[in-house]
């Protein structure tokens, strides 16, 4: 069980939690003096700790303004100071199951490196609600929250796949890694070029969980655990948060826990390219030429743009396999990121019933995802000089469409592709999504399996 929850049989005595509309204060003012003498205005995000007798607390609201956002409750679990708590009335789109994940999300800090902070406040989960469910999804997405936001000196190639090694072994996965020169001579070349200009070698992490005979579905997440650019460096202010540039690896990491963890009914691969794109005098070059897995050539164009490289011999060798699903995640364009913001990650597929599927999820479980078009028109666009590919584009615009239809080109025979460009960061915190790295889609993607593969 989540450690932000309270053991059962814990409830009695335990202080009640109120959240508050705006269009509700009339009422909450007249039943709860305390509220209007204070100057509660119910305001999004507003907290009040109503006393009692002998100085202690009798209960706490938060008001909601007109907000509708499922996770407002984790500002509870952000807010209150130690105790035993419950959920006491509150709105249904913020309560119950919704209501217990925002406040094991609100629960989190990144304190590796920071003196531990005194103990949190716990909650009783409301009856009925499945908190081994909840404390799955929690505990995952804090798996990829803490990878992402791990600096690069702790979290090379040879940490995430130490990382993901222990993942494998907790769940009784399959566990492989091709590392270094290696990589040539198992045929992932590109991946090799990206990483071989970093005295950390690049590796291709490798885990397989399930039923061989079950549906297969592979997911293929970019693990650039720091981007410099290479030798088109980015600038000081870009580099600030390339961290996160292994944010695509962490968020399959923490599907494939959710995925493990409830023991749906696949065969799970989860492919890993992990590299660090630096600057040297064995680093790759604008202008050189290398030949791919799949046996495309490709020009680069660009040494900024070797995200698109190293998923390119993963989702090959992936699409080898002809799976039921493949999914890769990646921080891949700033495009992305002009088109949609850092809130709404968009995603690309030519299937429309998984595309409706997975905007369906995204809704409900308020992890939001966007689908932009596989606009085939700018296919031309990728056609290299000297190669059958650039990495880099003869066109300034669509930069995510076209990143997209470069990895189109290294999958054929798996029955539906879908690519996420996700940002993996937060940069406007809100309840439940503290300033730092974030989880995009994993949510949203394990609320897909789960209903296409649950048991």
């Amino acid at each position: 069980m989540h450690p932000s929850f309270a053991k059962s049989g814990k409830s009695r005595g335990a202080i009640p939690l109120h959240a508050v509309m705006a269009s509700d204060l009339p009422s909450w003012r007249s039943r709860m003096p305390f509220l209007k003498a204070s100057g509660f205005a119910a305001k999004d995000g507003e907290l009040r700790l109503v006393p009692g007798p002998k100085g202690r607390l009798a209960a706490a609201v938060l008001g909601l303004g007109k907000s509708t956002d499922s996770l407002a409750l984790a500002a509870f679990a952000e807010q209150l100071p130690e105790g035993i708590y419950k959920f006491g009335e509150v709105p249904d789109f913020c309560g119950g199951a919704q209501g217990a994940l925002a406040w094991a999300l609100g629960s989190y800090s990144f304190a590796r490196y920071k003196k531990p902070k005194r103990p949190g406040p716990k909650l009783v989960l409301p009856p009925g609600i499945d908190g081994a469910e909840i404390s799955r999804i929690a505990q995952n997405v804090f798996l990829a929250r803490d990878l992402i936001n791990t600096p690069p000196n702790d979290m090379g190639p040879a940490e995430l796949a130490e990382a993901a090694r222990a993942l494998a072994q907790a769940h009784g996965a399959k566990f492989s890694v091709v590392e270094g020169a290696a990589l040539l001579k198992k045929n992932y070349p590109l991946i090799h070029a990206v990483g071989m200009g970093s005295s950390r070698a690049p590796r291709l992490i490798d885990i397989t969980w399930g039923n061989p005979r079950a549906p297969k579905v592979t997911l293929v997440g970019k693990g650039v655990c720091f981007d410099t650019g290479g030798y088109d460096l980015k600038p000081a202010s870009g580099m600030a948060t390339m961290k996160k540039d292994m944010g695509g690896a962490a968020v399959v990491l923490a599907i494939a826990g959710m995925v493990m963890g409830a023991k749906l009914n696949l065969r799970l691969r989860v492919l890993i390219p992990a590299v660090e794109n630096s600057v040297s005098g064995t680093a790759y070059r604008p202008s050189d030429v290398f030949k791919s897995r799949k046996g495309l050539t490709v020009e680069i164009g660009n040494t900024d743009a070797e995200g698109r490289l190293v998923l390119a011999d993963a989702l090959a060798d992936a699409d080898e396999e002809a799976p039921a699903l493949l999914i890769d995640i990646a921080t891949l364009t700033g495009a992305a990121r002009m088109a949609t913001g850092m809130e709404l990650p968009p995603f690309f597929t030519d299937d429309e019933s998984l595309a409706a599927d997975v905007s369906r999820h995204a809704m409900a479980v308020n992890d939001p995802l966007w689908r932009l078009p596989l606009w085939r028109g700018y296919e031309p666009t990728l056609a290299g000089a000297v190669a059958d590919l650039t990495n880099n584009p003869n066109y300034g615009l669509a930069g995510a469409i076209t990143a997209a239809l470069f990895l189109g080109r290294f999958v054929e025979k798996a029955k539906s592709w879908m690519h996420l460009d996700i940002a993996a960061w937060v940069d406007r915190p809100r309840p439940g999504r503290r300033a730092g790295g974030e989880a995009n889609a994993a949510r949203a993607l394990y609320a897909l399996l789960k209903e296409r593969y649950g048991r």
